[in-house]
């Protein structure tokens, strides 16, 4: 597999090297001497599966607080979706700035999503799946999210939203207060 880093220090998408033959294929989406090349080294302890049922709907913009925050590993297993995150290290050369990338079941890329990130998606398919490896538990009460649609980011989302949840669409606006994580 390949990694190349975003314009986001520490975010890489991660690429595998499919076995293709006549069977189909096989690809390596995790290797722990591999993931080193990027000085990965904490464990993944928890792996969680999504599926989206209607084109259009956000999920996000997630994050974990502090001790409890979290690498993320995140990719598409069937369907498309476009995947944000926004950096929110509060000493990073790249505070408050984005990246967005389209992850599907096609093109097999992963989203290396470091400590001190939100995440989100949009799906751009109906039924959309992903994978996400976490390297810290889910905490209840140590979550937090920003609003994908907060004017301070300037994110652009593929299609209109056709579906999110009251928690995602109130998560309250950037301002001059939020310092980071």
């Amino acid at each position: 597999m390949t990694f190349s880093e975003t314009p986001l220090p520490g975010a890489f998408l991660v690429t595998p090297e499919p076995f293709v033959d006549d069977r189909g294929l096989f690809a390596r989406t995790f290797c722990k001497n591999e993931f080193a090349q990027i000085h990965h080294t904490k464990e993944f302890v928890q792996f969680n599966h999504s599926r989206t049922n209607r084109k259009g709907t956000i999920r996000g913009m997630h994050y974990q607080l502090p001790p409890y925050s979290e690498i993320k590993l995140i990719r598409c297993i069937a369907g498309t979706a476009w995947d944000v995150i926004i950096d929110i290290r509060k000493d990073s050369p790249t505070f408050l700035k984005h990246f967005a990338v389209e992850l599907s079941g096609q093109n097999m890329l992963s989203v290396y999503v470091p400590e001190g990130f939100a995440h989100g998606f949009q799906t751009l398919e109906d039924n959309t799946h992903l994978i996400y490896h976490h390297t810290a538990y889910y905490v209840p009460g140590h979550e937090a999210g920003i609003r994908y649609n907060d004017p301070l980011l300037g994110i652009t989302w593929p299609l209109p939203v056709s579906e999110i949840t009251a928690k995602d669409m109130n998560h309250k606006l950037l301002d001059n207060s939020f310092k980071g994580i």
